[in-house]
């Protein structure tokens, strides 16, 4: 049973955790599952609408989505600091279909008063041989000691209280 609806949940869903401290991600249908200072991973299924003719996933959004976790990343690592993409590399292994879903794993690999780099790895599971895939590879290099906006505050807010109560979803 799914549980009483007029009680509220003891703990968020991952799609409202992403909702509520990532609306571009969460508009792709992508979901946090892990949420650290070294370490995001998530998930999204493969959609028509961001699929090329050929119902292939286009290339931009495993892109997009790779700066979108490391950016994630990133932010909270440098002390809630805003960041900034200035590299982007990703490196295209295999093709990743309408209805697929995608796992997302961002690793951060060096940590700076100035900079940080992450790699973030995009794999499906083979449905026949159970098999982890890897689609794509790619590091992002952002820069990451800049004053932070004040509206920046209530994204700051949830994802210190989701990282703290929720590192695995």
């Amino acid at each position: 049973m799914a549980g009483d609806p007029t009680k509220p949940l003891d703990r968020p869903t991952p799609a409202a955790i992403t909702a509520e401290v990532d609306h571009p991600l969460h508009a792709l249908g992508f979901e946090y599952s892990h949420v650290s200072q070294e370490k995001i991973t998530g998930h999204l299924t493969v959609s028509e609408s961001w699929c090329q003719p050929f119902k292939r996933m286009h290339g931009g959004v495993a892109a997009f989505v790779a700066e979108g976790v490391a950016s994630a990343g990133a932010y909270m690592a440098s002390g809630f600091q805003r960041v900034a993409g200035i590299q982007l590399s990703i490196n295209f292994i295999k093709p990743a279909f309408l209805g697929d879903k995608i796992e997302v794993e961002a690793n951060r690999i060096l940590l700076s008063k100035t900079i940080q780099v992450w790699e973030v790895q995009q794999w499906k599971t083979n449905p026949t041989s159970g098999e982890k895939v890897l689609l794509s590879l790619s590091n992002v290099t952002l820069l990451c000691n800049l004053p932070s906006p004040v509206v920046m505050k209530s994204f700051e807010d949830a994802m210190k209280k989701y990282s703290k109560k929720y590192s695995k979803l």
